[in-house]
This record gives C-alpha cells, sequence and structure tokens, in this order.
C-alpha cells in the first residue's frame, strides 16, 4: 500500500472542528435519507439498499480519502447504469438481481482498487468533457423519464431508450391514477418552491413527512397510491456476493463504466472544494479509497457508490470541515435502519420518485452545448453525438461511442492538418498565413508554405496533395520553401514522400528548401542520408535566414505590384 496520509488530521483535531463536523453530518443525513431510497428504486432495487449503500461505505471511505469533504453514497446516475448494466441480464425485482448487482458493485471495487493501487488515475483523462457533459445529459433526461410512471401511477416497461419509455407513456397515460399524480405535482412544485424560498430547508425530508402522514391517516394507499411498505430493519447482513466466470464476462464493461465515470464524478467536485479549501487530492488515492468502499459495501448489500455533487456541495456549505462528517451521517443512518424504518411504510413512490425529478434536471446543460458550438464546433459535435447515442441507443453505449466518434474525429482532423501560404508582412517584419492578412506580400516565383502538424502515415498523402495543388495554382515558381516550424516529429513513410516530392520539383525546375527544421527532425532525416543527399534541403535556417541567403530582398516590393516581392537571386 502506498505511503498516503489517511487519518494525520486527527492528531490536530478538536471540539470546534467536531461541531462543524456534527452539523453537516445531521444536514447530510437529512438529506441523504430520501435520495438513498429514490435512487435505490432508480437502479431497480428495495429502498432500504439506498440506506444499506448509505453505511459502510462512508465509514470506509473517510478512512482511505484524501478528500476532507467529498460526500459519497448513492447517486442518480451512477444508479441508473447500475439498472442499465444488470436489468438486460435479470429482471428488477428477483432475488437473483440483487445478487447481480451486488457482485457489479464487488466489479467495480476491485477495478477502482487496482487502478489507483497501479496509479492509473490519469485514464480517466481521455474521456473528454464534451462526452461526459453530453452523456450526463441524456442520462438525467432518462432517469427523469423513467420516473414519471410513478407520477402517473402506470405500469410500464424498465426502458432505456427514451422513445420506448415515452411510446408506453402514451399508450398507458389512460391508466393514470389521479390521486397518485396529484401527490407527484405537488410534491414536485413543493420541492421547487422551497428550494428558492428556503434554500436551507431539509425540503426533500420534509416532503416525505407530510406526504407520509397525509397517506397513512387518509388510506390512500388502498387507493390505488403505491407505497414503499415494509421496509427491513437492522444493520445489513453479511452478504458475499455470487460469482462465476460468465456473469463477470456479462457485467465487465459496465463495471468498468461505472467504476471511471464514478471516479470522474467523484473527483471532479472533490477537487473544485479541495480547491477552495487549498488542499490537493491526490487522484489514485481516491481511486482506492472508492474501491475500498464499494468492495467492502458489496458485502454488506450496498450498491455501487460514488461522490456526491450536490451532497458535497451541501456538506462545504454546512461547514464540514473533515471525513468525520461521513462517519457521523453513516452512524445517524445506521440508527435509523435499527429503530426507524417502520416509518417509512407509507411513503409514496410518487414522493421519492418527485425528488428524483428535481434533483437530476439540473444535469441538463443545454448552456454547455451553446458554449462549445461558440467556442469549438468540433467538440459541439461530440456532444450531440454522445447525447442522441445515450438517448436513443442505451445509457450503456453513450460513453463508449462518444469517445469512439471523439477519436474518429481525432484521427480526420490529423489526417487533413493545416497547410498555409505564408507572405510577408511589412508593418508588423514578419511572415503570415496569407488568408489572414490580405495584405501580405506574395510572389509568383517563390512559394512558401507553413506545415502545421508533425508528419506521419495518415497525414503526408494529404499534405503532398496539398502542396501539388499549390504547384499547379501558382505555375511560375520556382522556389518551394516548406516552413516546418510547427513539424515536430517525423516518421520513415514521409521522409519518402518528401523525397519524392523533392525529385518531382526537380524534374520541374522547383528548388524545395525547409525552414525552421528542428533539431529532432534534422537527426532522423540526417539517419536517412540527407546529410549526404540533400544538403541544401536539410539546412536549420529560419524562414527570414534562408530568404536572406538567397538574395531574397523583403524589404522593397515592386512598385509596379506592391504585393509581389523583388526577388534578386
Amino acid at each position: 500500500m502506498p505511503k498516503w496520509k489517511r487519518l494525520d488530521f486527527l492528531l490536530t483535531y478538536n471540539k470546534v472542528l467536531f461541531k462543524r463536523d456534527l452539523l453537516a453530518g445531521i444536514t447530510l443525513f437529512i438529506m441523504l435519507i430520501p435520495q438513498g431510497m429514490a435512487y435505490a428504486m432508480v437502479a431497480g432495487l428495495p429502498a432500504v439498499m439506498g440506506l444499506y449503500a448509505a453505511t459502510v461505505p462512508l465509514f470506509i471511505y473517510a478512512i482511505f480519502a484524501s478528500s476532507k469533504h467529498l460526500s459519497i453514497g448513492p447517486t442518480a446516475i451512477t444508479s441508473l447504469l447500475v439498472f442499465s448494466g444488470v436489468s438486460t441480464i435479470e429482471a428488477p425485482g428477483a432475488e437473483s438481481y440483487i445478487s447481480l448487482v451486488l457482485l457489479l458493485a464487488l466489479m467495480v471495487g476491485m477495478i477502482q482498487l487496482l487502478l489507483g493501487l497501479s496509479k492509473l488515475g490519469f485514464i480517466v483523462k481521455f474521456i473528454p468533457h464534451s462526452v461526459m457533459n453530453g452523456y450526463t445529459s441524456a442520462a438525467a433526461i432518462t432517469i427523469g423519464l423513467s420516473q414519471i410512471k410513478h407520477v402517473f401511477g402506470i405500469e410500464i416497461g424498465n426502458h432505456l431508450q427514451i422513445h420506448l419509455i415515452l411510446i408506453e407513456i402514451i399508450q398507458e397515460i389512460k391508466e393514470i391514477n389521479i390521486i397518485t399524480f396529484v401527490i407527484g405535482v405537488i410534491s414536485i412544485i413543493s420541492l421547487v418552491v422551497m428550494k428558492k424560498a428556503a434554500p436551507k430547508l431539509p425540503s426533500a425530508l420534509l416532503i416525505v413527512i407530510i406526504s407520509i402522514a397525509f397517506v397513512s391517516s387518509l388510506n390512500l394507499d388502498q387507493n390505488g397510491v403505491k407505497i414503499v411498505g415494509s421496509v427491513p430493519g437492522g444493520f445489513p447482513q453479511f452478504l458475499f456476493p455470487s460469482i462465476s466466470t460468465e456473469l463477470i464476462q456479462l457485467l465487465l464493461p459496465m463495471a468498468i463504466t461505472i467504476a471511471l465515470l464514478g471516479f470522474m464524478e467523484s473527483l471532479a467536485i472533490g477537487k473544485v472544494v479541495a480547491k477552495k479549501e487549498k488542499y490537493k487530492i491526490n487522484p489514485n488515492q481516491e481511486l482506492v479509497a472508492l474501491g475500498l468502499s464499494n468492495i467492502i459495501g458489496s458485502w454488506f448489500q450496498s450498491f455501487p457508490v460514488n461522490g456526491s455533487f450536490s451532497r458535497t456541495a451541501v456538506n462545504h456549505q454546512s461547514g464540514g470541515a473533515t471525513q468525520i462528517t461521513s462517519v457521523i451521517t453513516g452512524f445517524l443512518v445506521i440508527l435509523t435502519l435499527l429503530f426507524f424504518t417502520s416509518s417509512f411504510y407509507y411513503l409514496p413512490n410518487a414522493v421519492l420518485a418527485a425528488i428524483i425529478l428535481v434533483a437530476v434536471y439540473k444535469l441538463v446543460d443545454i448552456k454547455e452545448l451553446k458554449h462549445l458550438f461558440q467556442v469549438k464546433r468540433f467538440e459541439g459535435w461530440i456532444w450531440i453525438t454522445t447525447f442522441l447515442v445515450t438517448l436513443f441507443i442505451g445509457i450503456q453505449w453513450g460513453i463508449i461511442i462518444g469517445a469512439i466518434f471523439t477519436l474518429f474525429l481525432l484521427v480526420n482532423k490529423s489526417s487533413h492538418p493545416s497547410i498555409v501560404q505564408m507572405g510577408y508582412v511589412k508593418n508588423e517584419k514578419t511572415f503570415r498565413n496569407v488568408e489572414r492578412y490580405p495584405e501580405a506580400i506574395t510572389s509568383d516565383e517563390v512559394l512558401i508554405l507553413r506545415v502545421d502538424s508533425s508528419l506521419h502515415f495518415a497525414n503526408i498523402s494529404y499534405i503532398e496533395e496539398k502542396i501539388r495543388y499549390y504547384l499547379k495554382k501558382y505555375k511560375k515558381v520556382k522556389w518551394l520553401i516548406i516552413d516546418m516550424s510547427g513539424v515536430n516529429d517525423v516518421d520513415t513513410i514521409s521522409i519518402d514522400t518528401l523525397e519524392d516530392l523533392i525529385e518531382f520539383c526537380d524534374n520541374k525546375k522547383i528548388t524545395v528548401l525547409f525552414a525552421s527544421m528542428k533539431g529532432s527532425i534534422r537527426d532522423t532525416v540526417d539517419k536517412a542520408k540527407w546529410n549526404g543527399k540533400y544538403t541544401e534541403q536539410s539546412n536549420h535556417l529560419t524562414l527570414e535566414q534562408l530568404l536572406k541567403s538567397k538574395g531574397i530582398n523583403i524589404e522593397k516590393p515592386d512598385v509596379a505590384n506592391p504585393h509581389v516581392l523583388d526577388y534578386q537571386i
């Protein structure tokens, strides 16, 4: 185990810090009880498992984490991923479904632990922000629509594609339970209004308490209002997941997805708070902490957990100072499991659905889409592709196809690098892209091109094509000068292509020269014997030095045509 600092803060822990942690812990507990039960419902699990996921994992994370403020537990996106991964193998509600979920949690933890111990936390950087944001936005919509059935009091299939969900909702709308619908709508409106009018109030818990009292006093469960029902009491029993090679193979893709996304979400919010509080987070230590939380949590009937944006923000705002906050929250949840689970019997499913709907709608980030298109259309299209795939093909495919599409666009972009014609801008006394600087001085006899990319097998054909296009366009060219200042690497096939180009131009009485060739490039071409074959081409002069060495006067344009250089070669 790497030598990480874990519980060093206890050496300086005092009453002041404990008071801050106690207040934050109670606040998180009030928030986590309804959220945990609601997210268990999203995962297709009994509501009590949302409470199980808020016990043991919190204690384990508090011991091993580097973040002082990150609040872990059930989250909306992870819960939906659990449902999407396991419901394709087994129907929710069955004992085997729960067993598969626990195996999934174990696998997620093992992947995170191995990545952390191997110091491979950096791999999450390969999932672009545009993919993550588009995926999260689409998943939020899917989560929201999947809960509409509880607000309407209707039965629909366990679909993860938005169009299938909408079709079934429309088909079953005539079966709507009016009382359930009223409870759901009033809950949603109340949550939104209370959050705006009194953000410090535990609005979700208040709605839960009021709805339980309302349903139980009027016996609304006998009028078709679906309730949580019996919630088992007591500390979660030790239950090691059933393991088989076949099940591991089936669950592995989703386990990898949850492990990476859960870590990314945790690290993102953890870093934001750590920056405000002026301390640093160790990504690999966070992976180990999350991994152990999920592994040991799976032994106590917890589904996969990770850091929560909303609860971490509340923890910080409430004054939480250390991970003792998580310990206090977990302890209070255990007390609830031991003594108060019977209180949730009359809790309407519509209220839990309302809590989910209000929690996830902010995850739909259309502003970010507009920003991406405004700054970089390339990333905007990645967002849209990921978003649409997640919505219409399936949540389990969103990240994969989004990442593949990103790779495709990057390869396409890399294979079509920028090649620009250069001209002399007298006012600035330097060479610029003639498309950006129309006043730049050029010549019919000397063609200056700048390549803004390393040269490799995927783009050298395009570069050669582009150079030949310019030579066709300017038929009087006697000198072709290629500015290599933007080239950092060159491979063998590219060297061969450049040699063919030199010979092609030589046959047409055109001299090819290379300016600003970097040392690493010169070393490579020298290994190809350029220092013997092409002594004139393999110099390393700058563009200005090269032109001067050839007797090109860049200061005196032709009086008759001020945009043509007077070359005295």
